[in-house]
């Protein structure tokens, strides 16, 4: 009887090994796939909204979604929830890097480990990525937006960018594009000063605004580039009664940018829809665990068409949409 007993304890031992050895495997040993989803933070309201997003994905798809990042923009950060994640054995990695090169290493550690390692919102190194998944045209969209300052300041003055954080390469990629955009089209503006951070944060946003409002007394307009930023110019701007001499534009939630839009001290907010870019992640994570690869003019339901670059790793999801005092109220996010 006692040999019974101690035969069982083993086999139970070597059965409970068995799980915790395969990562992939949960403690009742299912085979549900996990797939982590990173933002630059939590918290905010973007993220949050992509978090929805990502979770009803996999909710629909039958997989396991951990949406996880740090609280502030902050790489390290990143790395070290990461370096936590690829020891638990994930079977993808989803992730939107507040500073490229400093994720490379512990992504490269990701793709030895036999785990899919995906960028979203914001490209990674693309040395380690097997799908880099955009919002829109990074270079269209920079251009749009400085567009969108003309329309509202004129195609001369003084203006200013708030940004998020100097290293986040979306951010960055959108700027230079706008820049280098206005330099030929729009010669008469004239940027005050190098753009300036927000760390995402709407309260240094509306500071850093006070800030050039008093040190530029021409200051015709602002760009907000981050989904705080605008909120805090426009805080700003409505605070000193600038409204009708500041154009303040921007990339911002139209759910969040309503009570400024109705006043004017947001003239106009651009953006996509985060929930819908946080469920396409999940489901090209997805895809790409089961060996589907996207294609463009591909059909994702709940999302629409996407396309694909020739590079077969670059998807973009779809063209941004603009937020007034108008139409605002008609979007849900």
């Amino acid at each position: 009887m006692r040999k019974r007993v101690l035969a069982a304890l083993i086999l139970a031992v070597f059965c409970l090994s068995g799980v915790w050895a395969n990562g992939s495997k949960d403690a009742a040993g299912s085979d549900e796939k996990t797939i982590v989803v990173m933002p630059k933070l939590v918290g905010i309201p973007y993220f949050n909204a992509s978090e929805t997003g990502a979770i009803q994905a996999g909710k629909d798809l039958g997989v396991n979604v951990i949406y996880t990042g740090p609280t502030t923009p902050d790489a390290a950060e990143q790395v070290r929830m990461l370096e936590d994640l690829i020891s638990k054995g994930v079977d993808a990695i989803c992730v939107a890097p507040n500073d490229a090169a400093a994720l490379t290493p512990v992504l490269m550690k990701a793709k030895k480990a036999g785990i899919a390692v995906l960028d979203w919102d914001t490209p990674a190194d693309a040395s380690v990525v097997d799908l880099s998944v955009h919002q829109i045209d990074d270079q269209e969209y920079g251009q749009h937006i400085w567009d969108l300052l003309v329309q509202e300041m004129g195609e001369s003055g003084d203006y200013a960018i708030i940004t998020g954080g100097l290293s986040a390469a979306n951010l960055n990629t959108w700027i230079d594009a706008g820049l280098a955009y206005a330099k030929s089209k729009y010669p008469g503006l004239n940027l005050v000063t190098d753009k300036v951070p927000s760390d995402e944060k709407q309260q240094m946003a509306y500071q850093k605004t006070l800030d050039l409002i008093k040190a530029y007394p021409n200051l015709k307009g602002v760009v907000g580039v981050s989904t705080p930023a605008p909120l805090g110019a426009a805080q700003a701007v409505q605070e000193k009664g600038l409204k009708d001499r500041i154009a303040v534009v921007g990339t911002s939630l139209p759910t969040d940018s309503g009570p400024y839009l109705d006043d004017g001290s947001l003239r106009v907010g651009t953006l996509w829809d985060p929930s819908k870019l946080g469920y396409l992640t999940v489901v090209l994570a997805y895809n790409l665990l089961n060996g589907e690869k996207p294609v463009d003019g591909q059909n994702i339901e709940n999302v629409g068409k996407i396309s694909v670059w020739k590079d077969g790793r670059t998807v973009v999801m779809g063209p941004p949409a603009d937020f007034t005092k108008e139409n605002h109220a008609s979007f849900s996010f």
